[in-house]
């Protein structure tokens, strides 16, 4: 009878200590390194459709080379879509991009790459 005393008591007190929460136990203290913050990259573009021709100037504001391809879609099934080829933009520069479809443009977008410096 003893024993199922004791063995009742030890039941409590490893629930107990099993209940708490992590920071409350001692624990060794390891150190953790803090991912470095990522690096910013990636140019501003603005587009303006006029008809069936597309301008995009893009502004890259950061020290990394920025490989800019316009992208454009049309909006006639006949008419082909098209991939611009990758300009550089480099720091504190803005390019040009231009394309143009045979009639209606239904979207335009810019896509971007990281270069090596």
């Amino acid at each position: 009878m003893r024993l199922s005393r004791s063995l009742a008591s030890v039941t409590a007190a490893v629930c107990l200590v099993m209940s708490l929460p992590y920071d409350a136990m001692p624990h060794a203290r390891v150190e953790t390194r803090r991912a470095a913050a990522p690096e910013p990259f990636g140019a501003s573009c603005h587009s303006r459709i006029t008809g069936s021709q597309v301008t995009a100037y893009c502004h890259n504001p950061y020290p990394r080379t920025d490989g800019v391809r316009l992208h454009i879609e049309c909006d006639r099934w006949w008419d082909l879509d098209s991939d611009g080829a990758q300009v550089r933009a480099g720091p504190a520069q803005t390019v040009r991009l231009t394309g143009r479809c045979w009639k209606e443009i239904r979207a335009v977008w810019v896509s971007h790459r990281k270069l090596a410096r």
